[in-house]
């Protein structure tokens, strides 16, 4: 089926009436960009989820509560310190950074919302952060998506950023986005922000539910090593600027925009050699499925293997076997490429080298049949390498 969308360049700031910027505060050294703003030209109607971990960031607890307002003109971000577990402080600092942008293009201070990644338990050197606003607001521009993409990263290797024209009839809109994330990565959320703006007029409520369906079949459905974040947002702002638009070519083409940036975070993964897709189908219901899924898409045993370019099958059943999803091991089907290595829970005759040469590969996929009813999950995950360690020893 033809989509009814192509992609464009322009990022966040690819729709419409919006405007962006990133500058290099002094938070990071040797003067990295360090702070990312996206601001509407009219108010947006504005959708968002964040991280379940139960040890919130100060600005996702400021966001979270801006954000029942409905409406937001403005986003302001820094990387290089998370503000998480700073105490009141750091609540004051979260609203001073809202109360700092919305003093200066002239909106409420619950129409500003903030976020913040990087190092936790660090107090915000809020000067240069109140600096850095001063330097975004005289840096905006209609061409500042890119520059956004770049200001928001920390261990990334790669700016991550798409943006897509969407037509429907007559009707034309456009959905930009910009990520960050590659380390602490196991959604529902992780250590990733989003950031997507569109030019569409769509009502809150629809979009709130268009955005969760997006992240829920994108960015919670990827790992890269089982951990939640203390700051992870995703927030979409609709400013309508190009009018209403049908919500179903809509979220078809806000699906796919999720989609490509959580595959680009499982990619920039740290030390990540490997792109692997587990998919999980026979389970007894979907949510067995998404358990399955996961325990060998997190297992370090397999994550390890893949590393080595070792097919070692039984460490997926082992996963499979302690996850809490029903599971016969006389029943399970594994395949590598398509490849059967398992039928009913005995190895095939597949010749091991060429197994091994699939797992080899950058990038393959898993095939699991449990075989018990209709539930179906994919996961998009990746191997573990010496790198991840050495990069994970210390910030």
């Amino acid at each position: 089926m033809k989509t009814p969308f192509t992609k464009i360049e322009g990022a966040v700031t690819a729709p419409r009436g919006f405007r962006a910027a990133a500058v290099a505060a002094g938070i990071k050294r040797g003067g990295k960009l360090d702070m990312a703003m996206i601001v509407s030209d009219t108010p947006a109607t504005a959708a968002a989820t964040f991280t379940t971990n139960q040890v919130k960031a100060a600005p996702v607890k400021v966001s979270m509560q801006h954000i029942t307002k409905g409406r937001a003109c403005a986003i302001v971000v820094n990387s290089g310190n998370a503000n998480a577990c700073t105490g009141t402080i750091g609540l004051i600092h979260a609203e001073a950074m809202a109360a700092a942008v919305a003093r200066r293009i002239g909106c409420r201070e619950t129409n500003v919302l903030v976020c913040s990644t990087g190092r936790i338990g660090v107090t915000m050197p809020i000067v240069k952060i109140e600096g850095g606003i001063k330097k975004l607001l005289g840096s905006l521009s209609a061409n500042g998506g890119p520059a956004a993409a770049r200001g928001i990263m920390t261990t990334d290797t790669f700016p991550k950023q798409i943006a897509v024209r969407v037509k429907a009839g007559t009707k034309v809109i456009r959905i930009g986005a910009i990520a960050k994330g590659a380390g602490m990565i196991e959604p529902h959320m992780a250590t990733m922000l989003c950031f997507i703006t569109t030019d569409a007029a769509i009502p809150r409520a629809a979009l709130q539910r268009a955005l969760r369906a997006a992240v829920n079949q994108s960015f919670n459905r990827i790992t890269v090593d089982g951990d939640t974040s203390t700051n992870d947002t995703v927030i979409c702002l609709a400013n309508g600027l190009a009018g209403e638009f049908p919500i179903a070519p809509f979220q078809q083409a806000l699906n796919y925009v999720c989609a490509e940036l959580a595959k680009m975070m499982v990619l920039d993964g740290e030390g990540v050699s490997k792109f692997v897709t587990v998919n999980v189908t026979g389970a007894a219901n979907d949510r067995d499925a998404d358990i399955a899924a996961r325990a060998v898409a997190n297992s370090t045993l397999v994550k390890c293997c893949w590393c080595g370019g070792d097919p070692n099958w039984g460490r997926i059943m082992d996963a499979l076997g302690y996850s809490r999803a029903k599971v016969d091991d006389d029943s399970v089907d594994i395949a590598f490429n398509g490849v059967a290595a398992v039928r009913n829970g005995i190895a095939t005759h597949a010749p091991l080298a060429r197994l091994k040469k699939i797992v080899a590969a950058p990038s393959f996929t898993v095939d699991i049949d449990l075989n018990l009813g209709r539930g179906r999950c994919t996961i998009h995950t990746c191997d573990l390498t010496e790198k991840y360690v050495t990069l994970n020893k210390g910030e």
